[in-house]
């Protein structure tokens, strides 16, 4: 037999099939090793053949093969083609986005455990042999027990002997590496409301394969979405739930597994290797149906799925920004279109793109307008910082919320402050010279985390000395400008020394538990105030909630991006929806100096209609997304010489495109990236507006052509970031 095996080498030169023989046991989807250019390594075998277009002779045979089931499953090869052709990258890279990375390069295997079992075997021991009768004793009681624990308690040469006695049998077992094993499961079916049972009925009854579920916070979705589930479940089909934020994976993972049990999966990043590695083998084998977690799980290793859950559709994090640079809602109508599947996406505030489809009836929409509880969503009381500053209140809280603060504390209900900016201070200034701390390896300010008495670079997570003096001029009027989560944790206990508060920021969450541990705490009410950035605005339920701040809703309203407005409503909306969930009405203080912003009264207002309308308009004058592409090729490297004459060559190669396409495009420049250097490497960028796709595989095998040991060169598509 032959083997066409595709080789985990990420080059386009070696972006081939390569034949060799093979076992006749071989099957497809098979991880193996194999010889290639005087090395072996691993590969993947997409085809096996009792034919080969070349003498067997000449072929090498594989010379291992990894698992005893394939890895990969039949729709790996359909999706490699589609992602390899759509993002312009070799075969390989996409096929081990399938794959935990850990696995691929094998650092990881499945775990075994020795158990020393009591076999009920009679045997007649001497008197001396004082540790083989404790031992022996102890099995009788327990059954079985550790190996090891038991040689470390009686003696490995007790034990042994008792094993060579016939008197127990040591099993080698399979060790389970979960993960959350102590989640509580709150899955408890409820009954549906009209507005829920309507939402169903119309997914299952419509002719579209995707559906975009708008719901105000609070209105059930995550109902609708776990009866969708059981559905398939219970048609012998599987199912994938995404979250935007790890931190929200272990709260859905505890409702899957309330209603679901043991089928449900769970695959991030913060897990360990071992633990990724067994919740992706219980997905493969079909032990586990259902794979939940952040934009890399839509890779799980599932056949025959029925329903693919994207909830928070609008959130960014959705979008790759490591090669390949894929979209996580196009991947998934990928894999609903192969599979004949329904594609649910869910939000309160949805994309405007998303939106615009369903609108435009290119997918479904189905709208819940209200709460479960049919309770109103909370108030929004906007405190105008301007006129704080002029009564020569100069902290980062309002009178208005310090008071709210108050009484929330004092009826025993819980409060939540958001601020998206941690550390303690934003920048670092000296006031005799105007000198800013910047980072040495990136072209960004430092900022100051007083826990650790340091600097800190947010994009490279390089630490500094912090000053004492100017390092320019000498001087010692060193400010600190701007505040962050740490320094509101330090002026709230100021202003409530008996409050109990907890912070929740990248710099408090580590491990897979991290995130885990400190909204426990919370949802118990070990604490009365949680303050914490963008991981705590969405998702999260707390019944205690009454009061949401909003320290700085300004400052997304401001950024020189064309989606500034949509992700300055986005954030408000579902930061607010934290507040007010249960039984008490909720409270949310916004703090801004552009109170009269159009936005913000959308936002307080809770019309989204209103606002896509206005921003539909808007979009639609200006040529922006959803009506034109954004496209992004930015051109990174060490060498700024290097670096340059690359920029000028892609910029020359889009040239010629335009010209012989001028119609496609309404703007074509290049320039620094507004942030000119990360991790010591200088970026660089050409920036243009297309009306359509037409001319984007072009531009991707210009970066593919352009791309070398040194200097990178990749495409973004409406970038979600473009600093």
């Amino acid at each position: 037999m032959y083997a066409k095996v595709i080789v985990d080498i990420a080059h386009s030169q070696v972006d081939k099939i390569f034949e060799y023989t093979c076992p006749d046991t071989l099957k497809v989807g098979s991880r193996v090793k194999v010889p290639f250019g005087g090395r072996v390594i691993e590969g993947f075998v997409i085809d096996v053949s009792p034919n080969s277009l070349y003498p067997a002779e000449k072929l090498k045979p594989v010379a291992e093969v990894f698992d005893e089931a394939p890895a990969l499953v039949p729709e790996c090869f359909n999706l490699m083609e589609s992602i390899a052709r759509r993002y312009r990258v070799p075969k390989a890279v996409a096929l081990r986005l399938f794959l935990p990375s850990e696995m691929r390069l094998g650092k990881v295997r499945e775990a075994f455990k020795n158990f020393a079992v009591y076999t009920g075997g009679q045997i007649k021991l001497s008197a001396s042999a004082k540790k083989q009768k404790e031992a022996l004793e102890y099995l009788k009681e327990q059954g079985e027990c550790d190996y090891t624990e038991l040689c470390e308690n009686y003696g490995r040469g007790a034990v042994n002997s008792l094993r060579d006695k016939g008197a127990i049998k040591i099993e080698k077992r399979k060790l389970a590496r979960s993960p959350f094993t102590g989640l509580p499961q709150v899955g408890d079916e409820k009954i549906l409301t009209p507005a829920q049972a309507q939402a169903i009925e119309t997914i299952y009854s419509s002719d579209k394969h995707t559906h975009l579920l708008h719901g105000v916070t609070g209105s059930g979705k995550t109902e609708i979405y776990l009866n969708v589930i059981a559905r398939e479940i219970l048609a012998g089909r599987t199912a994938i739930f995404l979250v935007p934020e790890i931190s929200l994976t272990p709260q859905m993972l505890s409702q899957l597994r309330g209603r679901f049990g043991n089928a449900a999966a769970i695959l991030h990043s913060g897990l360990s290797a071992g633990e990724r590695f067994d919740e992706w083998w219980r997905l493969r084998s079909g032990e586990a149906k259902i794979a939940i977690g952040a934009r890399s799980a839509v890779f799980a290793p599932l056949e025959n799925i029925g329903a693919i859950i994207i909830d928070e559709e609008h959130d960014a994090s959705y979008v790759s920004e490591s090669a390949p640079r894929y979209s996580t809602i196009e991947i998934a109508q990928m894999r609903a279109e192969y599979n004949g599947a329904k594609l649910i996406l869910g939000s309160a505030t949805p994309s405007v793109e998303s939106y615009v489809d369903a609108t435009e009836g290119r997918i479904n929409l189905i709208t819940l307008k209200e709460r479960i509880n049919k309770k109103p969503l909370p108030e929004i009381i906007i405190a105008d910082m301007r006129k704080e500053v002029r009564r020569g209140n100069n902290t980062a809280f309002s009178k208005a919320l310090r008071d709210e603060l108050d009484e929330t504390l004092g009826s025993g209900n819980q409060a939540i402050i958001f601020l998206n900016r941690r550390g303690y201070s934003r920048t670092v200034l000296c006031r005799d010279c105007g000198y800013v701390a910047k980072c040495e390896n990136c072209d960004v300010t430092l900022t100051y985390h007083s826990e650790e008495n340091c600097l800190k670079c947010h994009y490279c997570g390089a630490k500094y000395h912090m000053l004492t003096a100017c390092p320019e001029c000498g001087g010692k009027h060193v400010l600190y400008n701007g505040t962050g989560t740490q320094r509101v944790v330090a002026d709230l206990k100021t202003l409530f020394p008996s409050a109990r508060i907890l912070r929740m920021d990248n710099d408090t969450v580590s491990g897979k538990d991290g995130h885990y541990n400190i909204l426990k705490q919370f949802a118990e009410k070990r604490a009365d105030i949680l303050v914490g950035t963008q991981m705590i605005a969405k998702g999260h339920d707390f019944p205690a909630v009454t009061l949401v701040g909003i320290l700085d809703a300004d400052m997304s309203l401001h950024f020189s991006d064309y989606r500034s407005g949509e992700r300055t409503f986005q954030l408000i909306t579902q930061v607010s929806g934290r507040s007010g969930r249960a039984g008490e009405a909720g409270k949310v203080v916004l703090q801004t100096c552009s109170p009269e912003n159009y936005i913000l009264r959308y936002a307080v207002a809770y019309d989204y209609e209103g606002f896509f309308r206005n921003e539909i308009s808007l979009r639609k004058a200006t040529g922006f997304p959803p009506y034109s592409l954004i496209c992004r090729v930015m051109v990174t490297g060490e060498n700024s010489e290097a670096t340059l004459e690359t920029l000028k060559n892609v910029y020359f190669a889009i040239e010629e495109i335009r010209s012989s396409n001028p119609e496609e495009f309404i703007f074509l420049n290049k320039m620094h990236s507004p942030i000119k250097k990360i991790q010591g490497k200088l970026r660089y960028q050409v920036l243009m507006r297309l009306k359509s796709k037409t001319a984007l595989g072009k531009i991707y095998d210009i970066a593919v052509k352009y791309t070398t040991s040194s200097v990178l060169v990749y495409v973004e598509e409406n970038p979600v970031n473009l600093s």
